[in-house]
């Protein structure tokens, strides 16, 4: 078995997770919409990761909507002490499971009692605001008035650490100048690489960065250099993609997604991969 511990860890506030963790989206249904094809399956893979070591778990109230916390409490529930669960706030779905911005004061509020109720907590660990100003990706407009609301909730102890999703390096200046952010989570993969000076700059503050879609989402990742790479290693692309995350910075926490696991289990794997410098290189320039 894969040991995540060599890999190191991360604080996330007061918490320490090892910088390998897991995404929940997949376990939703098509589109992170509905209940998931196999709910035994969803069970099992989170089982999996925990006893695989992985103790950061990433989740969201609207990934069903509600599907996947239920999910996660059923599967888990009552949890480990080490397992940091993180979720996200700021979103609703449509009837027809549109992504729709949810900013007002009462919204925060909502969905923050959605996932404690879903989730089977008394207090959420990690909550992200999740910024929506535009669909394609971060936009510039203040998060003042969302963030506030999701600091009085964290007044009320309903909240135990505030991190920031889908911002600009300008919103996430305006946060730190609020509040404590414990981390960012945006975009990035090998290929996307537009946060590469938000990363640096966290790291030296020391708060974590959790790219999003770190194998390219719904369009993974391609490339012959990655394949070349992959190769010379006996590894996937997929894995030599998550081993190169692991090594661009320390503050780097990875939560890829599935729904199998045996796909889990070769994504775990990546942390035994050793990239070298040569491989670094030729990785960086695509």
């Amino acid at each position: 078995m894969t040991n995540l511990a060599k890999v190191g860890t991360f604080k996330m506030g007061s918490r320490t997770v090892k910088r390998f963790g897991y995404g929940a989206m997949q376990l939703a249904g098509p589109g992170v919409f509905g209940p998931p094809r196999d709910r035994g399956a969803a069970l099992a893979v989170l089982r999996e990761a925990v006893k695989s070591g992985v103790d950061h778990i990433d989740t969201s109230d609207v990934y069903g909507p509600h599907v996947t916390n239920q999910i996660i409490r059923e599967a888990l529930h009552p949890y480990p002490r080490d397992l940091v669960i993180a979720t996200k706030v700021g979103a609703r779905r449509g009837p027809q499971g549109s992504w729709e911005p949810a900013f007002a004061a009462e919204d925060i509020a909502s969905a923050v009692h959605d996932n404690l109720r879903n989730l089977g907590v008394d207090a959420l660990d990690v909550v992200n605001l999740r910024v929506l100003f535009d669909a394609q990706g971060p936009a510039e407009g203040s998060i003042e008035a969302p963030l506030s609301a999701l600091m009085k909730l964290q007044r009320e102890g309903k909240v135990r650490h505030i991190g920031l999703s889908n911002v600009t390096a300008k919103q996430v200046e305006e946060g730190r100048a609020m509040t404590e952010i414990v981390c960012v989570q945006n975009l990035y993969n090998l290929v996307h690489r537009q946060d590469d000076a938000l990363i640096d700059s966290l790291a030296a503050a020391g708060i974590a960065y959790v790219p999003f879609f770190p194998l390219g989402g719904f369009s993974p990742l391609q490339s012959s250099t990655l394949s070349d790479v992959a190769r010379q290693l006996g590894a996937t692309p997929m894995q030599v993609a998550l081993a190169w995350l692991l090594r661009r910075s320390p503050n780097i926490l990875l939560i890829p997604g599935t729904s199998s696991v045996e796909h889990l289990r070769e994504n775990l794997a990546a942390a035994d991969l050793e990239l070298s410098d040569d491989a670094m290189k030729a990785l960086d320039r695509i």
